[in-house]
């Protein structure tokens, strides 16, 4: 007998049942569930029944994500959770299909998550598309001393602030959040035994970026872990770091998010920073012609693209596709030669711009005539993607 499956937003009654499986899932202490649905909202909340019972569940975010100087609406997938005895069953996949056709209906261009396994993520369309890094360094190695802005603490409820700045960097940073305000509660949520820092570089009435840390000792010693940050200018990444460093007579070392290749350490002496932790979160084209319009490209490049896109599931987006590129921005309409085909999971590394189109044809991710592949690598460059953010 075929499983009966009904994807719903969650309701009240459902919350206590969900807690317990991503509390299995993710294994939570009892009781976290509820605070993390308190922080998310219900309204997030998506569940799986299947034959009845809640077989799991998940969040949906519906935020944006900066490309090419660009907002483009985007729907964050996290806390993918399924209940051990209905695992293997087809839930898991029933639920992002579910989802997904969610997304489309409500004309969300793209989708992405951070993968517990890339195995359901890709049969359902996603794939690897930006980075996120995790840092790590001696206090004592940072040798900068000169801090030529002030840095002064500053409420950490002062949210405007801190969202203003951290904007007006995500506009510049290719793959950046604009935060879900569950996202910013997240955050600033701190366990019981942590206290929160923040901390504003610059004047006040025009400050250059900020800090927010906590600090905490730990077998190697005491650690100073920036939980975010923002950096406008020379001075103030001159400033965060002589910061930093004053701290070192009480810190051994500093923890801090970044890109795979971080602007950040360039003002430092020797190379003592290292990766401690790298990930690669993934991205969902759900809408071909919204995504491939809504972001940026180059400015400068004139140029035609003429796409062929598969995808199984979404069925608007399957056909030729013809992108026109002027002065920044992007046209889509039907039709076309096709010169660059590819599937919808192809498609994500190379909106992205996370790897060359001659790298993705190496890999198999698509397959091009050698002047298409010349246009899109003009139309798709960009920086390495990377986000601040783990959802």
């Amino acid at each position: 007998m075929t499983p009966q499956f009904k994807y719903t937003k969650a309701q009240s009654e459902d919350i206590r049942q969900l807690g317990h499986i991503l509390e299995q899932c993710f294994i939570m202490s009892a009781g976290d569930s509820e605070v993390y649905a308190n922080l998310v909202g219900l309204d997030n909340c998506r569940v799986m029944y299947r034959d009845q019972q809640v077989a799991g569940g998940l969040v949906i975010y519906s935020m944006g994500q900066w490309w090419g100087g660009q907002c483009v609406p985007m729907a964050g997938v996290a806390a993918v959770g399924i209940a051990p005895e209905y695992r293997g069953d087809g839930v898991a996949i029933a639920l992002i299909h579910n989802a997904l056709q969610e997304m489309h209906a409500q004309e969300t261009p793209i989708s992405v998550l951070y993968p517990a396994t890339q195995r359901l993520y890709r049969k359902a369309g996603y794939e690897q598309a930006g980075s996120y890094c995790t840092w790590e360094m001696p206090t004592d190695s940072i040798q900068i001393r000169e801090q030529p802005l002030t840095i002064q603490p500053v409420n950490i409820k002062n949210y405007e602030l801190f969202h203003s700045l951290h904007q007006q960097q995500a506009k510049l940073t290719h793959g950046y959040l604009d935060r879900h305000p569950a996202l910013w509660q997240l955050l600033l949520h701190t366990e019981v035994s942590e206290t929160l820092y923040s901390y504003v570089i610059g004047d006040q009435d025009e400050p250059q970026g900020y800090i927010i840390f906590t600090q905490e000792r730990t077998k190697d010693g005491a650690m100073l872990r920036v939980k975010d940050w923002v950096i406008l200018s020379h001075q103030a990444k001159q400033s965060f770091w002589a910061f930093i460093a004053n701290h070192r007579s009480q810190i051994d070392k500093v923890r801090w998010k970044s890109s795979l290749a971080d602007f950040l350490t360039l003002l430092l002496p020797e190379q003592t920073a290292k990766i401690c932790q790298s990930d690669r979160w993934m991205l969902r084209i759900v809408d071909v012609c919204k995504a491939l319009a809504a972001r940026g490209y180059p400015l400068g490049i004139e140029a035609e693209l003429h796409l062929e896109v598969q995808d199984n599931l979404l069925s608007t987006n399957q056909g030729k596709f013809i992108l026109s590129v002027a002065n920044g921005r992007g046209e889509v309409t039907k039709g076309g030669k096709g010169e660059l085909k590819l599937d919808i999971q192809g498609l994500a590394p190379l909106y992205s711009s996370l790897f060359t189109p001659y790298q993705l044809q190496l890999a198999g991710k698509l397959d091009a005539t050698a002047t298409a592949l010349s246009t899109a690598t003009q139309i798709f460059a960009g920086v390495s993607p990377w986000m601040m953010d783990y959802f």
